[in-house]
């Protein structure tokens, strides 16, 4: 078995290939760096500076999480409860914060009437921003014809 040395004469010879592997790596540092630093430089640039108001609310905005159970049981952020512990937490919800907001979720198979009752408790207590939570179906991929 003969190996496939170089040469002495083949030794001397200078490389003519460049190594970009180096280079690349020195790039992507520094594209690291300028997308790390440069939302710091924009803010600074633009000049703007927020005022500071002492009567700022920085609560956000309650939601209420009201459910029916195929059963019918109505929950209140995920626990069993009463007609009247609805209402009396859709009225303290508004009381602190009259844009509170509730969100109804139903199983699939509760009946119509026991949903139209949980809506009907929380518009009937005085609450008439709410949205039914819905669970989007997944996209099926179709096939173009020949």
């Amino acid at each position: 078995m003969a190996a496939n040395l170089p040469s002495s004469t083949e030794g001397d010879s200078l490389i003519s290939d460049i190594n970009v592997t180096p280079f690349v790596d020195v790039v992507l540092v520094l594209l690291v760096i300028f997308i790390v630093t440069a939302p710091a430089l924009v803010k600074d640039t633009l000049g703007i500076k927020l005022p500071k108001a002492a009567s700022a609310d920085g609560s956000a905005m309650e939601t209420l999480g009201v459910a029916v159970t195929r059963q019918g049981q109505i929950l209140l952020n995920g626990t069993i409860a009463t007609e009247e512990a609805v209402t009396a937490a859709v009225k303290a919800a508004l009381s602190k914060n009259p844009d509170a907001q509730a969100i109804i979720a139903a199983d699939g198979e509760a009946r119509h009437a026991d949903v139209v009752r949980a809506i009907d408790l929380v518009k009937t207590a005085g609450m008439s921003r709410f949205a039914l939570q819905i669970e989007r179906p997944e996209k099926t991929e179709t096939k173009a014809g020949p």
